[in-house]
C-alpha cells in the first residue's frame, strides 16, 4: 500500500533528524524534507544530503534569501516594527516564508501533511501552523514535540543510535540558536537565568563592543519609497544590502539585544539576539522619516507599529488584519526617500545626518535668528486655546 507523504521543515540538526525517522517509523509516512536557505551557508546542502541518507523520499534545499528580504523583511521594516520595544523579529518573520514553501512543496508532492521541529512551549509551532492553515485549510499538521514520549536530549540520542542517525560528538553549546540573514537568536540553557550575563564567546555576527575599533566609521544608507537601496552609494539587491549592513554594523558590535519577552503561548522567556544590519537600517530609516513624514502621520504610524509587530510575532502574517496594516504602512513609506548618515562606534549606531527630497524641515521657520515667516506673538492665542479645557477643569475641581 502506498504511504501518505508528509513535508518536514528540516534543518539537519538532532531534533529534525530524529523527527524525520520518527515520522517514518511511528507514523508510517513517506517524508519529504525541506530546508530553506536563508543565509546559513554550506549547511543547507549538507542537510539535504543528510535527509536523503536518513530515509527521506525526496529532499528540497531552496535558496530563498532574496525572497526573504524583499518580500518579508523589507515590508516588515516599513512598519518600523519592534516587539516589546526591542526585538526586531528576526525569527518571527522567517517562519511564514518557510511554512509557505512547505505548503507549496506539499501540493507539488501530493503530501497530506506538514511537520516541524518546534516544541509545544514556543511560538514557532503557532507561526508554522497558522501559516499552513491560512494557505491550505485542509492540510494536516504533525508536531512531534507535542506527541512523542521522548523527555530530553538523552532519549533523542538513544533513538538516533538505534536508527544509525549521525549525532554530533562535540559538546553541545549550552543554548539553542536560530540563524538567518536578519539575525541570530540564542535561548535556553545557561540563558534561562535572566540575571546571568550571556557568555562573551556566544556571539557570531558582532564583535564585543569593547573590542570594536577605537575609530568610528561613518556609513550612508539610501532609501527609496521606504526600502534601503544602497550603502555608501553602492546599489545592492535586498539580500546583498542586508549582508553588507551586517558586515559593517557587526564589525562595530552593533545590534545586540538581551530581552525577557512574552511568548504568545503565555509564558515569559529570555532571548538574546544579534541583528547588526537590521539595527543599522532601523535607525537609518527613522532618520529619513523624521524629515519626510508629517507629524500626525508619523505619530499614527508609530501607534500602529506595535500591533503590527505583535501580529508578526504571534504568527499572523497571512491574516487579513496584517495585510490591511501593510497597505497603510506601504502608503506612508512612499515618502520615505532619502539618505541617512550613521556613526558606528563600539556598539552604537548614532544618526549624525539625514536628507530627503521630501523633507518638511524648513530652516527659515525653525531658526533662532530673525525671520519673516513666523510671528511669535501668534503662539499666545494658540496656548490660550489649548489651555481652555485645563482651566475649566481646575475651576470645577476647586469648588
Amino acid at each position: 500500500m502506498t504511504k501518505e507523504k508528509i513535508v518536514l521543515a528540516y534543518s539537519g540538526g538532532l531534533d529534525t533528524s530524529i523527527i524525520l525517522k520518527w515520522l517514518q517509523v511511528e507514523r508510517n509516512y513517506d517524508v519529504v524534507a525541506f530546508t530553506a536557505d536563508l543565509g546559513q551557508g554550506d549547511e543547507v546542502e549538507q542537510a539535504r544530503v543528510k535527509a536523503l541518507n536518513t530515509g527521506a523520499v525526496n529532499a528540497y534545499a531552496l535558496d530563498l534569501k532574496e525572497e526573504f528580504i524583499k518580500d518579508f523583511v523589507f515590508p516588515m521594516m516599513r512598519s518600523s516594527a519592534l516587539y516589546e520595544g526591542y526585538y526586531l523579529l528576526g525569527t518571527s518573520i522567517a517562519r511564514p516564508l518557510i511554512a509557505k514553501h512547505m505548503v507549496e512543496i506539499a501540493e507539488k508532492e501530493g503530501a497530506v501533511a506538514v511537520s516541524h521541529g518546534a516544541t509545544g512551549k514556543g511560538n514557532d509551532q503557532v507561526r508554522f501552523e497558522l501559516t499552513a492553515f491560512a494557505l491550505k485549510p485542509d492540510i494536516k499538521t504533525v508536531a512531534p514535540w507535542r506527541e512523542w514520549d521522548f523527555k530530553g536530549r538523552s532519549d533523542l540520542e538513544a533513538f538516533a543510535h538505534e536508527h544509525n542517525i549521525p549525532v554530533p560528538t562535540t559538546k553541545k553549546d549550552p543554548w539553542s540558536t536560530d540563524a538567518n540573514m536578519l539575525h541570530i537568536s540564542y535561548e535556553g540553557g545557561v540563558l534561562e537565568d535572566p540575571w546571568s550575563e550571556p557568555p562573551s564567546h556566544m556571539f557570531k555576527l558582532t564583535v564585543n563592543p569593547e573590542d570594536a575599533p577605537d575609530t568610528p566609521e561613518y556609513v550612508e544608507i539610501e532609501f527609496v519609497a521606504g526600502d534601503p537601496v544602497a550603502i555608501n552609494g553602492e546599489k545592492l539587491s535586498p539580500a546583498q544590502l542586508l549582508e553588507k549592513a551586517n558586515q559593517v554594523a557587526g564589525a562595530h558590535g552593533v545590534g545586540r539585544v538581551d530581552l525577557v519577552e512574552n511568548r504568545f503561548v503565555g509564558m515569559k522567556s529570555r532571548g538574546v539576539y544579534e541583528t547588526p544590519g537590521g539595527t543599522l537600517l532601523y535607525h537609518a530609516r527613522r532618520a529619513v522619516e523624521s524629515l519626510a513624514l508629517d507629524r500626525e502621520v508619523l505619530h499614527q504610524r508609530d501607534q500602529l507599529s506595535p500591533k503590527y509587530a505583535e501580529l508578526v510575532y504571534n504568527g499572523f502574517w497571512y491574516a487579513p488584519e496584517r495585510e490591511a496594516l501593510q497597505v497603510y504602512f506601504d502608503h506612508v513609506a512612499q515618502r520615505v526617500t532619502g539618505t541617512a548618515r550613521i556613526k558606528l562606534y563600539k556598539g552604537n549606531a548614532t544618526v549624525v545626518g539625514r536628507k530627503s527630497p521630501y523633507s518638511l524641515y524648513d530652516k527659515e521657520l525653525v531658526t533662532f535668528e530673525a525671520d519673516s515667516v513666523y510671528n511669535q506673538a501668534d503662539a499666545a492665542a494658540f496656548i490660550k486655546l489649548n489651555a481652555l479645557r485645563l482651566r475649566v477643569l481646575n475651576r470645577v475641581n476647586s469648588k
